[in-house]
């Protein structure tokens, strides 16, 4: 197999979604942890538009390394009504510029037959939180 030096990708839509205020856990075994409730947002992109549902939230865990590792679960409602799960591991820590910067790899689980073609591919996002806030560049791995 030949070392892979970029990957060929399609961008699928822009998330930004609103966040609760945090409930922190402190000096868990594996570090602190953060809690934060998604309340809302927005999806719009060539291949998916809709809401970002107030259901779901980041069980966030503040490493020792001054990194956070994510563990969200959000769920969209599209314009045209149909329902997808979105379920993210990821990466915040500090961009070149110092700002926090998250990378993850979402997956998707759909019923509706107009978005089963999330089912099977592998997605990566590109964001950073903001105040309240978090958005991401979501795209499909060709």
């Amino acid at each position: 197999m030949s070392e892979i030096t970029s990957l060929n990708v399609e961008f699928l839509f822009h998330m930004h979604a609103t966040l609760a205020d945090p409930v922190i856990i402190p000096n868990g075994p594996a570090g602190t942890r953060v809690v934060v409730g998604i309340t809302g947002g927005s999806v719009k992109g060539p291949k998916v538009n809709g809401t970002v549902a107030h259901l779901g939230a980041d069980w966030l865990t503040l490493r020792a390394d001054g990194t956070a590792q994510l563990d969200v679960r959000a769920l969209i409602t599209t314009d045209d009504g149909a329902s997808i799960h979105a379920h993210y591991l990821g990466i915040m820590s500090p961009g070149a510029d110092g700002s926090p910067r998250i990378v993850t790899a979402p997956l998707f689980e759909a019923g509706d037959e107009r978005y089963t073609w999330l089912n099977g591919l592998q997605a990566v996002a590109v964001g950073a939180p903001g105040a309240g806030s978090v958005d991401y560049d979501v795209y499909r791995i060709l």
